[in-house]
Protein backbone atom coordinates (compact mmCIF):
# COMPACT_ATOMS: atom_id res chain seq x y z
CA UNK A 1 0.00 0.00 0.00
CA UNK A 2 2.75 2.32 0.81
CA UNK A 3 4.20 2.16 -2.93
CA UNK A 4 0.51 1.90 -4.33
CA UNK A 5 -0.09 5.34 -2.12
CA UNK A 6 3.63 7.06 -2.85
CA UNK A 7 2.77 6.95 -6.48
CA UNK A 8 -1.15 8.07 -5.59
CA UNK A 9 0.34 11.14 -4.27
CA UNK A 10 3.05 12.15 -6.23
CA UNK A 11 0.07 11.84 -9.59
CA UNK A 12 -1.82 14.33 -7.46
CA UNK A 13 0.82 16.80 -6.56
CA UNK A 14 1.47 17.14 -10.39
CA UNK A 15 -1.94 17.30 -11.24
CA UNK A 16 -2.31 20.04 -9.32
CA UNK A 17 1.01 21.94 -10.02
CA UNK A 18 0.10 21.39 -14.21
CA UNK A 19 -3.30 22.39 -13.62
CA UNK A 20 -1.91 25.36 -11.57
CA UNK A 21 0.24 26.80 -14.56
CA UNK A 22 -2.92 26.04 -17.41
CA UNK A 23 -4.57 28.41 -14.62
CA UNK A 24 -2.05 30.77 -15.06
CA UNK A 25 -1.62 30.89 -18.72
CA UNK A 26 -4.98 30.48 -19.75
CA UNK A 27 -5.87 33.69 -17.38
CA UNK A 28 -3.25 35.81 -18.87
CA UNK A 29 -3.92 34.73 -22.18
CA UNK A 30 -7.70 34.76 -21.81
CA UNK A 31 -8.10 31.44 -23.22
CA UNK A 32 -11.72 30.48 -23.85
CA UNK A 33 -13.30 27.90 -25.99
CA UNK A 34 -16.88 29.33 -25.99
CA UNK A 35 -15.10 32.60 -26.05
CA UNK A 36 -13.06 31.55 -29.25
CA UNK A 37 -16.87 30.28 -30.53
CA UNK A 38 -18.37 33.45 -29.78
CA UNK A 39 -16.01 35.43 -31.30
CA UNK A 40 -16.06 33.87 -34.79
CA UNK A 41 -20.10 34.07 -34.37
CA UNK A 42 -20.42 37.29 -33.70
CA UNK A 43 -17.15 39.05 -35.01
CA UNK A 44 -15.90 36.75 -37.09
CA UNK A 45 -12.40 36.82 -35.53
CA UNK A 46 -10.43 33.47 -35.36
CA UNK A 47 -7.71 34.64 -32.70
CA UNK A 48 -9.18 32.34 -29.65
CA UNK A 49 -10.37 29.91 -32.17
CA UNK A 50 -6.78 29.46 -33.66
CA UNK A 51 -5.19 29.15 -29.75
CA UNK A 52 -7.49 26.57 -29.38
CA UNK A 53 -6.84 24.85 -32.35
CA UNK A 54 -3.22 25.03 -32.17
CA UNK A 55 -3.17 23.56 -28.52
CA UNK A 56 -4.94 20.52 -30.06
CA UNK A 57 -2.51 20.13 -32.62
CA UNK A 58 0.08 19.74 -30.13
CA UNK A 59 -1.57 18.04 -27.51
CA UNK A 60 -1.70 15.60 -30.89
CA UNK A 61 1.74 16.00 -31.50
CA UNK A 62 2.75 15.14 -28.31
CA UNK A 63 0.04 12.32 -26.86
CA UNK A 64 1.90 10.55 -29.93
CA UNK A 65 5.42 11.03 -29.41
CA UNK A 66 4.59 9.78 -26.06
CA UNK A 67 2.86 6.10 -27.56
CA UNK A 68 5.73 6.07 -30.43
CA UNK A 69 8.23 5.85 -27.21
CA UNK A 70 6.37 3.66 -25.63
CA UNK A 71 5.88 5.60 -22.09
CA UNK A 72 2.05 5.62 -22.26
CA UNK A 73 -0.60 2.94 -23.78
CA UNK A 74 -3.51 5.46 -24.48
CA UNK A 75 -5.35 2.17 -25.49
CA UNK A 76 -5.88 1.88 -22.09
CA UNK A 77 -7.10 4.94 -21.80
CA UNK A 78 -11.58 5.10 -21.61
CA UNK A 79 -11.34 7.63 -24.96
CA UNK A 80 -10.18 4.55 -26.81
CA UNK A 81 -12.68 1.92 -25.89
CA UNK A 82 -13.62 0.31 -29.05
CA UNK A 83 -17.47 0.48 -28.15
CA UNK A 84 -18.23 3.57 -29.97
CA UNK A 85 -21.15 5.60 -28.83
CA UNK A 86 -23.33 7.16 -31.27
CA UNK A 87 -26.05 9.04 -28.73
CA UNK A 88 -24.29 10.23 -25.69
CA UNK A 89 -21.46 11.81 -27.58
CA UNK A 90 -23.79 13.77 -29.51
CA UNK A 91 -26.79 14.50 -27.11
CA UNK A 92 -24.00 14.92 -24.42
CA UNK A 93 -21.67 17.39 -26.38
CA UNK A 94 -24.70 19.17 -27.69
CA UNK A 95 -25.83 19.77 -24.14
CA UNK A 96 -22.73 21.14 -23.21
CA UNK A 97 -22.51 23.61 -25.74
CA UNK A 98 -26.06 24.88 -25.07
CA UNK A 99 -24.71 25.21 -21.71
CA UNK A 100 -21.34 26.49 -21.57
CA UNK A 101 -23.16 29.32 -23.99
CA UNK A 102 -25.89 29.85 -21.38
CA UNK A 103 -23.45 29.87 -18.38
CA UNK A 104 -21.02 32.36 -19.99
CA UNK A 105 -18.27 30.32 -20.53
CA UNK A 106 -17.35 26.02 -20.26
CA UNK A 107 -16.35 24.01 -16.61
CA UNK A 108 -12.58 25.09 -17.00
CA UNK A 109 -13.79 29.23 -17.60
CA UNK A 110 -15.82 29.16 -14.50
CA UNK A 111 -13.56 27.33 -12.69
CA UNK A 112 -10.94 30.41 -13.99
CA UNK A 113 -13.54 33.16 -13.00
CA UNK A 114 -13.83 31.33 -9.50
CA UNK A 115 -9.99 32.29 -8.71
CA UNK A 116 -10.53 35.66 -10.36
CA UNK A 117 -13.32 36.31 -7.72
CA UNK A 118 -16.76 35.12 -9.69
CA UNK A 119 -19.50 34.48 -7.29
CA UNK A 120 -21.55 33.73 -10.48
CA UNK A 121 -19.04 31.31 -11.76
CA UNK A 122 -18.83 29.51 -8.47
CA UNK A 123 -22.91 29.04 -8.53
CA UNK A 124 -22.40 27.71 -11.85
CA UNK A 125 -19.82 24.94 -10.84
CA UNK A 126 -21.58 23.96 -8.13
CA UNK A 127 -24.64 22.84 -10.48
CA UNK A 128 -22.03 21.51 -12.48
CA UNK A 129 -20.60 19.16 -9.99
CA UNK A 130 -24.52 18.33 -8.59
CA UNK A 131 -25.62 17.55 -12.55
CA UNK A 132 -22.74 15.78 -13.04
CA UNK A 133 -22.80 13.43 -9.81
CA UNK A 134 -26.48 12.85 -10.63
CA UNK A 135 -25.92 11.74 -14.34
CA UNK A 136 -23.26 9.66 -12.87
CA UNK A 137 -24.87 7.85 -9.89
CA UNK A 138 -28.08 9.48 -9.77
CA UNK A 139 -31.61 9.46 -11.92
CA UNK A 140 -30.02 10.73 -14.44
CA UNK A 141 -27.74 7.99 -14.76
CA UNK A 142 -30.40 5.65 -15.02
CA UNK A 143 -31.68 7.58 -18.44
CA UNK A 144 -28.22 8.01 -19.71
CA UNK A 145 -27.51 3.97 -19.04
CA UNK A 146 -31.01 3.01 -20.39
CA UNK A 147 -31.82 5.08 -23.52
CA UNK A 148 -28.19 6.51 -24.59
CA UNK A 149 -25.40 4.54 -23.85
CA UNK A 150 -26.63 1.45 -25.75
CA UNK A 151 -26.95 3.00 -28.69
CA UNK A 152 -23.28 2.41 -29.86
CA UNK A 153 -20.86 0.24 -32.40
CA UNK A 154 -19.08 -2.49 -30.97
CA UNK A 155 -16.11 -1.97 -33.18
CA UNK A 156 -14.39 -4.89 -32.11
CA UNK A 157 -16.76 -6.84 -34.36
CA UNK A 158 -14.75 -5.23 -37.43
CA UNK A 159 -11.65 -6.14 -36.03
CA UNK A 160 -10.50 -2.91 -34.42
CA UNK A 161 -9.16 -2.81 -31.03
CA UNK A 162 -9.50 0.71 -30.57
CA UNK A 163 -12.00 3.31 -31.40
CA UNK A 164 -8.62 5.65 -32.97
CA UNK A 165 -8.95 6.98 -35.75
CA UNK A 166 -5.11 6.07 -36.89
CA UNK A 167 -6.96 2.52 -36.44
CA UNK A 168 -9.50 3.02 -39.37
CA UNK A 169 -6.36 4.01 -41.51
CA UNK A 170 -4.39 1.19 -40.75
CA UNK A 171 -7.16 -1.09 -41.98
CA UNK A 172 -8.28 1.27 -45.25
CA UNK A 173 -4.54 1.36 -46.32
CA UNK A 174 -2.68 -1.87 -44.87
CA UNK A 175 0.05 0.01 -42.56
CA UNK A 176 1.20 -1.12 -39.60
CA UNK A 177 -0.33 -0.26 -36.26
CA UNK A 178 2.70 2.67 -34.96
CA UNK A 179 3.19 3.95 -38.97
CA UNK A 180 -0.50 4.84 -39.22
CA UNK A 181 -0.65 6.42 -35.71
CA UNK A 182 1.93 8.78 -36.60
CA UNK A 183 0.56 9.31 -40.45
CA UNK A 184 -2.96 10.14 -39.01
CA UNK A 185 -1.37 12.22 -36.13
CA UNK A 186 0.94 13.70 -37.75
CA UNK A 187 -1.64 14.65 -40.81
CA UNK A 188 -4.35 15.86 -38.67
CA UNK A 189 -1.60 18.05 -36.63
CA UNK A 190 -0.25 19.67 -39.93
CA UNK A 191 -3.44 20.65 -41.35
CA UNK A 192 -4.59 22.80 -38.03
CA UNK A 193 -1.43 23.99 -37.82
CA UNK A 194 -1.77 25.12 -41.71
CA UNK A 195 -4.88 26.75 -40.97
CA UNK A 196 -3.70 27.96 -37.72
CA UNK A 197 -0.63 29.73 -39.31
CA UNK A 198 -2.12 31.14 -42.30
CA UNK A 199 -3.07 34.26 -40.85
CA UNK A 200 -0.35 36.68 -40.03
CA UNK A 201 -2.22 38.78 -37.68
CA UNK A 202 -2.48 35.21 -35.46
CA UNK A 203 1.66 34.88 -36.60
CA UNK A 204 2.13 38.04 -34.64
CA UNK A 205 0.50 37.45 -31.46
CA UNK A 206 3.38 35.26 -29.72
CA UNK A 207 1.41 35.85 -26.43
CA UNK A 208 -1.68 33.37 -28.07
CA UNK A 209 1.21 31.40 -29.77
CA UNK A 210 3.04 30.56 -27.16
CA UNK A 211 0.31 29.78 -24.70
CA UNK A 212 -1.28 27.68 -26.69
CA UNK A 213 1.58 25.60 -27.01
CA UNK A 214 2.22 25.98 -23.59
CA UNK A 215 -1.60 24.55 -22.92
CA UNK A 216 -1.62 21.80 -25.28
CA UNK A 217 2.14 20.38 -23.51
CA UNK A 218 0.39 20.57 -20.47
CA UNK A 219 -2.19 18.21 -21.55
CA UNK A 220 0.50 15.84 -23.29
CA UNK A 221 2.71 16.21 -19.58
CA UNK A 222 -0.98 15.27 -17.87
CA UNK A 223 -1.05 12.31 -19.98
CA UNK A 224 2.66 11.23 -19.15
CA UNK A 225 2.11 11.70 -14.79
CA UNK A 226 -0.83 9.27 -15.09
CA UNK A 227 0.17 6.76 -17.76
CA UNK A 228 3.70 6.66 -17.15
CA UNK A 229 4.81 7.96 -13.52
CA UNK A 230 1.53 6.98 -11.88
CA UNK A 231 1.75 3.01 -13.70
CA UNK A 232 3.56 0.96 -10.96
CA UNK A 233 2.31 -2.38 -9.13
CA UNK A 234 0.39 -3.09 -6.60
CA UNK A 235 2.14 -4.71 -4.30
CA UNK A 236 -1.64 -6.29 -2.75
CA UNK A 237 -2.17 -7.77 -5.88
CA UNK A 238 0.78 -7.68 -7.78
CA UNK A 239 -0.81 -6.45 -11.04
CA UNK A 240 0.23 -3.57 -12.76
CA UNK A 241 -2.39 -0.61 -12.21
CA UNK A 242 -2.35 3.83 -12.68
CA UNK A 243 -2.76 5.03 -9.23
CA UNK A 244 -4.63 8.18 -8.49
CA UNK A 245 -7.03 8.42 -10.80
CA UNK A 246 -11.18 8.29 -10.69
CA UNK A 247 -11.02 6.35 -13.35
CA UNK A 248 -8.19 3.74 -12.40
CA UNK A 249 -6.46 4.28 -15.57
CA UNK A 250 -5.18 7.06 -16.96
CA UNK A 251 -5.67 9.98 -17.75
CA UNK A 252 -5.43 14.34 -18.74
CA UNK A 253 -6.92 17.36 -18.18
CA UNK A 254 -10.93 17.06 -17.80
CA UNK A 255 -13.15 19.50 -15.66
CA UNK A 256 -16.41 18.14 -15.50
CA UNK A 257 -16.28 14.71 -13.47
CA UNK A 258 -14.05 15.97 -11.14
CA UNK A 259 -15.75 18.87 -9.63
CA UNK A 260 -18.52 15.96 -8.90
CA UNK A 261 -15.83 14.09 -7.44
CA UNK A 262 -14.71 17.29 -5.52
CA UNK A 263 -18.22 17.43 -4.56
CA UNK A 264 -18.28 13.86 -3.29
CA UNK A 265 -15.33 14.29 -1.48
CA UNK A 266 -16.69 17.43 0.40
CA UNK A 267 -20.03 15.71 1.13
CA UNK A 268 -18.62 12.48 2.29
CA UNK A 269 -15.01 13.26 3.96
CA UNK A 270 -15.28 10.58 6.67
CA UNK A 271 -15.36 7.52 3.88
CA UNK A 272 -11.59 6.24 4.16
CA UNK A 273 -12.32 4.75 0.46
CA UNK A 274 -12.27 8.38 -0.94
CA UNK A 275 -9.08 10.28 -1.87
CA UNK A 276 -8.12 13.77 -3.65
CA UNK A 277 -7.22 12.52 -7.35
CA UNK A 278 -5.50 13.53 -10.48
CA UNK A 279 -8.47 15.26 -11.62
CA UNK A 280 -9.68 16.82 -8.19
CA UNK A 281 -6.35 18.31 -7.55
CA UNK A 282 -6.52 19.73 -11.07
CA UNK A 283 -9.85 21.43 -10.93
CA UNK A 284 -8.65 22.69 -7.61
CA UNK A 285 -5.07 23.67 -9.14
CA UNK A 286 -6.83 25.97 -12.16
CA UNK A 287 -8.40 27.86 -9.19
CA UNK A 288 -5.61 28.71 -7.62
CA UNK A 289 -3.59 29.35 -10.47
CA UNK A 290 -6.45 32.03 -11.90
CA UNK A 291 -6.01 33.43 -7.94
CA UNK A 292 -2.77 33.69 -8.28
CA UNK A 293 -2.40 35.74 -11.40
CA UNK A 294 -5.47 37.83 -10.41
CA UNK A 295 -3.92 38.97 -7.25
CA UNK A 296 -0.60 39.47 -9.21
CA UNK A 297 -2.27 41.81 -11.58
CA UNK A 298 -4.57 43.17 -9.14
CA UNK A 299 -7.73 42.15 -11.27
CA UNK A 300 -9.02 40.00 -8.36
CA UNK A 301 -12.86 41.44 -8.10
CA UNK A 302 -16.07 40.22 -6.65
CA UNK A 303 -18.45 39.81 -9.38
CA UNK A 304 -22.44 38.16 -8.88
CA UNK A 305 -25.37 37.84 -11.35
CA UNK A 306 -26.72 41.13 -13.22
CA UNK A 307 -30.50 40.11 -12.70
CA UNK A 308 -32.85 37.14 -12.13
CA UNK A 309 -32.72 36.11 -15.81
CA UNK A 310 -29.08 36.13 -15.51
CA UNK A 311 -29.15 33.75 -12.30
CA UNK A 312 -31.83 31.31 -14.35
CA UNK A 313 -29.77 31.10 -17.74
CA UNK A 314 -26.18 30.15 -15.27
CA UNK A 315 -28.03 27.90 -13.31
CA UNK A 316 -29.69 26.03 -16.23
CA UNK A 317 -26.26 26.40 -18.15
CA UNK A 318 -24.63 24.91 -15.32
CA UNK A 319 -26.91 21.50 -15.04
CA UNK A 320 -26.60 21.04 -18.92
CA UNK A 321 -22.71 21.43 -18.49
CA UNK A 322 -22.36 18.21 -15.80
CA UNK A 323 -25.11 16.43 -17.38
CA UNK A 324 -23.35 16.46 -20.85
CA UNK A 325 -19.64 16.49 -19.97
CA UNK A 326 -20.27 13.13 -17.92
CA UNK A 327 -22.86 11.69 -20.75
CA UNK A 328 -19.92 12.17 -23.33
CA UNK A 329 -17.21 11.49 -21.25
CA UNK A 330 -15.65 15.05 -21.70
CA UNK A 331 -15.65 18.78 -21.88
CA UNK A 332 -14.05 21.44 -24.08
CA UNK A 333 -10.94 20.05 -22.38
CA UNK A 334 -11.43 16.65 -21.09
CA UNK A 335 -12.72 15.76 -24.88
CA UNK A 336 -11.96 18.45 -26.78
CA UNK A 337 -8.38 18.61 -26.44
CA UNK A 338 -6.95 15.72 -24.28
CA UNK A 339 -9.79 13.36 -25.85
CA UNK A 340 -9.29 14.45 -29.48
CA UNK A 341 -5.07 14.06 -29.10
CA UNK A 342 -5.76 10.41 -28.62
CA UNK A 343 -7.19 10.31 -32.31
CA UNK A 344 -10.24 8.87 -30.84
CA UNK A 345 -13.57 9.26 -33.26
CA UNK A 346 -15.30 9.63 -29.93
CA UNK A 347 -14.04 12.58 -29.00
CA UNK A 348 -14.32 14.39 -32.18
CA UNK A 349 -17.97 13.44 -32.54
CA UNK A 350 -17.91 15.29 -29.00
CA UNK A 351 -15.99 18.01 -29.83
CA UNK A 352 -18.71 18.84 -33.63
CA UNK A 353 -21.10 18.00 -31.10
CA UNK A 354 -20.33 20.68 -29.07
CA UNK A 355 -19.01 23.12 -31.15
CA UNK A 356 -22.80 22.57 -33.10
CA UNK A 357 -24.75 23.15 -29.90
CA UNK A 358 -22.44 25.81 -28.92
CA UNK A 359 -22.93 27.89 -32.23
CA UNK A 360 -26.69 27.08 -32.33
CA UNK A 361 -27.25 28.85 -28.74
CA UNK A 362 -25.12 31.86 -29.44
CA UNK A 363 -27.01 32.62 -32.72
CA UNK A 364 -30.03 32.00 -30.80
CA UNK A 365 -29.23 34.65 -27.82
CA UNK A 366 -27.76 37.09 -30.60
CA UNK A 367 -31.60 36.97 -32.48
CA UNK A 368 -32.95 37.56 -29.28
CA UNK A 369 -31.26 40.20 -28.10
CA UNK A 370 -31.63 42.40 -31.44
CA UNK A 371 -35.12 41.30 -31.17
CA UNK A 372 -35.38 43.01 -27.99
Amino acid sequence: MGATGNLATAVVLWGFGLAFVFGVVASKSNFCTMGALSDVVNMQHWGRMRMWLLAIAVAIIGAAALRFAGLIDLDKSFYLRPTLGILSPIVGGIAFGIGMSLASGCANKNLLRIGAGSIRSLVVIVFVAISAYATMKGLPAVWRVTWLDPVAVNLATTGMKSQSLAEVVALATGMGARNAMIATAGVLAAALMFFVFREARFRRNLLQVISAIVLGLLIVASWYVTGHLGFGENPDTLEEAFAGTNSKTLESLSFVAPTAYGLELILLWTDKSLAVTFGIASALGIVLGSLSWALVTRSFHLEGFVSTADTRNHIIGGMLMGFGGVTALGCTIGQGISGVSTLAIGSILTLLSIIAGGVATLKYIYWRETRE
